[in-house]
């Protein structure tokens, strides 16, 4: 019974001992976008409903621990695709809408983010420009 319980144990774990973490240049881009968007008091649509910032930024961390322990994620740009541009559930695209301007879809809102951050030239957390 003990040796069951001890392989059953080891069963539910090794999916965590081969998840991979994101590369830290990668995690820092995706830092940086997650970090412009909880900041830009915009509002994030998901399935319909209008969600502060600072919750998307939420929601797409947990999904990109999903992703982290699947190892589907190589770049920031399959983070955007795979994680924070349509709902997993409905298959509908995020918005975004800053102030009074039109709601835009966010892999277009994200994908100009990473641009500024990339052409910044500031360093990341890692040490990578």
């Amino acid at each position: 019974m003990r040796s069951l319980f001890i392989g059953l144990l080891g069963f539910l774990f090794v999916p965590l001992l081969h998840a991979a973490p994101v590369a830290p240049p990668v995690r820092a881009e995706i830092d940086a976008v997650l970090s412009a968007l909880q900041s830009s008091g915009c509002k994030f649509n998901r399935n319909g409903s209008w969600y502060a910032a600072a919750k998307a930024k939420t929601h797409l961390l947990r999904k990109l621990e999903y992703l982290e322990r699947n190892n589907a994620v190589q770049t920031t740009e399959q983070f955007i695709e795979l994680a924070a541009a349509r709902s997993s559930s409905s298959g509908k695209p995020y918005l975004v809408k800053c102030g009074s301007t039109s709601p835009v879809e966010s892999k277009q809102w994200l994908t100009v983010q990473l641009n500024a951050v990339r052409s910044s030239g500031r360093e990341t957390a890692s040490g990578a420009k």
